[in-house]
């Protein structure tokens, strides 16, 4: 028996390119095998509970506009009838993965034994429904952003009993993710920075960070899950600075704090926007310290200024995004989570559908471009030229020597190097023969 929100919409299925039906997958096929896997192993999708059943289509400037049956979200009844649209909404789309914040399934009740005993609640629910479902729990989060308690962090917060709030609530939250078999565990401070520096000590908010992160591991081991704990980077909003800006800032976290050989990081397409780089940045800087873990797929609006959080539909970003994947062994315990949302005026339910679809399709077609490049070699053989000068003896020898003896070659051989062109629009015309 169905709930009827979907209007008994059927499966996805895949119809291949040549198909005109908006409700069909045209170039994501679960099945094909790229690189000795399939598609659906590589991609290892996700739909977002929070974007997806959640939100209600406000933005900064205007409130709600969705009507759902589930809203208002404030009755433990309303909660399961979402996640039982949730888990419709998995089957016709046939994903693998789904990922959730403990304020998305649960109504908020003020205190914490309220909160934690309707989690425990709606997550005994959920892991009925998974009990019949090909759908699984990619990671679990708490959210600890949006309510007025955490207005000055979580736990960077200057109130020691706001911190005691977010250890208690991260612990419910890993709970109930290990008892749903989640594969990973996500950590997003979006308070956990400042909004002036006129009341805020940087050097105490960012070790209570680290002591509440390595608490986070300790308690992972002690319960004995297996999944990875991920921390995602992101700029500022809400908060005007935030701890986690980036790949590189948050790499130079958890190297402090003694975390890097316990924590990988959760990457985001808009983030990485809003912090002035490119996705494939993000992606490249996380593989190359063995650090990437998983990725949120959306894209912002290059002409708004904040994080829009759409369904991807750019091609060339997704395939030197999943080009950098591949290149690093792929997502492990990770996946493609769908950190997307509809647009406000996108009001109908075979509207959610339809996102998710062509963002699968985006998805494929990017890792089918990627997989081409890779097989092709030609970006990997460019790059092995442009640093051909380092496997010679010399330069190898030089590396392990001084400035002294290194000043005394270039002037025994008279080095006077001439530059050498890095042939960008070479290897970008390169990639648009696979795009």
């Amino acid at each position: 028996m169905t709930t009827g929100f979907f209007d008994d919409i059927a499966p996805i299925v895949f119809e291949g390119a040549d198909s005109a039906n908006p409700l069909a997958f045209h170039h994501y096929n679960p099945h094909e095998m790229i690189m000795g896997q399939r598609m659906e192993d590589h991609l290892r999708f996700a739909v977002a509970y929070w974007h997806s059943f959640a939100w209600e289509g406000g933005d900064p400037f205007g409130g709600q506009t969705f009507e759902r049956p589930w809203y208002p979200q404030d009755d433990m009844g309303r909660a399961k009838q979402k996640a039982d649209v949730a888990f419709e909404l998995f089957d016709i789309l046939n994903v693998p993965y789904f990922c959730w914040h403990d304020a998305d399934l649960r109504p908020e009740q003020g205190s914490f034994a309220e909160n934690l005993s309707t989690l425990e609640e709606i997550t005994d629910y959920i892991g009925q429904k998974m009990e019949n479902s090909k759908t699984g729990l990619l990671w679990g989060t708490a959210n600890m952003f949006s309510h007025r308690r955490w207005m000055a962090g979580a736990s960077t917060n200057p109130d020691p009993d706001v911190f005691a709030f977010a250890a208690a609530t991260v612990k419910g939250c890993m709970d109930a993710t290990h008892k749903l078999g989640g594969q990973n565990y996500v950590l997003w401070g979006g308070r956990e920075g400042y909004e002036t520096l006129l009341n805020t000590d940087l050097g105490q908010e960012l070790d209570h960070m680290g002591r509440f992160l390595n608490m986070v591991v300790d308690y992972k081991h002690k319960i004995g899950f297996k999944g990875t704990i991920l921390v995602e980077p992101k700029p500022q909003e809400p908060s005007k600075h935030q701890y986690d800006f980036d790949a590189a800032t948050c790499i130079g976290f958890l190297r402090k704090y003694g975390l890097e050989n316990e924590v990988k990081l959760n990457l985001e397409q808009g983030h990485a926007i809003l912090a002035g780089h490119s996705f494939e940045h993000e992606i490249a800087v996380a593989a190359a310290e063995g650090m990437l873990g998983s990725i949120d797929m959306n894209r912002n609006d290059y002409q708004s200024g904040w994080d829009t959080d759409q369904f991807p539909n750019n091609v060339p970003e997704v395939a030197l995004a999943y080009y950098h994947i591949l290149k690093a062994g792929g997502l492990g315990t990770g996946g493609t989570n769908f950190d997307a949302k509809l647009r406000r005026q996108s009001l109908d339910a075979q509207d959610l559908i339809a996102a998710h679809v062509g963002g699968m399709d985006i998805c494929a077609r990017g890792l089918k471009a990627a997989a081409a490049m890779i097989a092709d070699g030609g970006l990997e053989t460019a790059l092995k030229d442009r640093y051909a000068g380092w496997t010679s003896a010399d330069a190898q020898a030089m590396l392990n020597s001084d400035l002294d003896s290194i000043q005394a070659r270039v002037l025994a051989q008279g080095i006077n190097p001439a530059p050498r062109s890095g042939r960008q629009e070479i290897l970008e015309n390169y990639v648009s023969r696979f795009v």
